[in-house]
């Protein structure tokens, strides 16, 4: 979960690992140390969820047929545009 949230901090995580937040949103300190929980909660709602791990798909057989039917018609129009072979 630490990963997640430096990454989810960006350029506001500091190389020894600290979160920085900064704001000057209010004019009155307590105002903007609200703000700044708020905003702190959120990025730990952000990073609490781990990502669905995707799972690898193969093409069906159906596909795989018309991929290779499909071929080899774009095959046989090149080779018809081809002059004949003298042998």
């Amino acid at each position: 979960m630490l990963a997640r949230l430096a990454r989810a901090g960006g350029r506001r995580v500091t190389a020894a690992g600290e979160l920085v937040l900064f704001g000057q949103r209010y004019r009155t300190q307590e105002m903007n140390r609200q703000d700044l929980i708020a905003r702190l909660a959120k990025l730990l709602e952000a990073a609490i969820p781990e990502p669905v791990k995707r799972r690898p798909t193969r093409p069906t057989l159906g596909a795989k047929q018309r991929r290779l039917t499909g071929k080899t018609q774009r095959g046989t129009v090149k080779a018809m545009r081809r002059p004949p072979a003298d042998d």
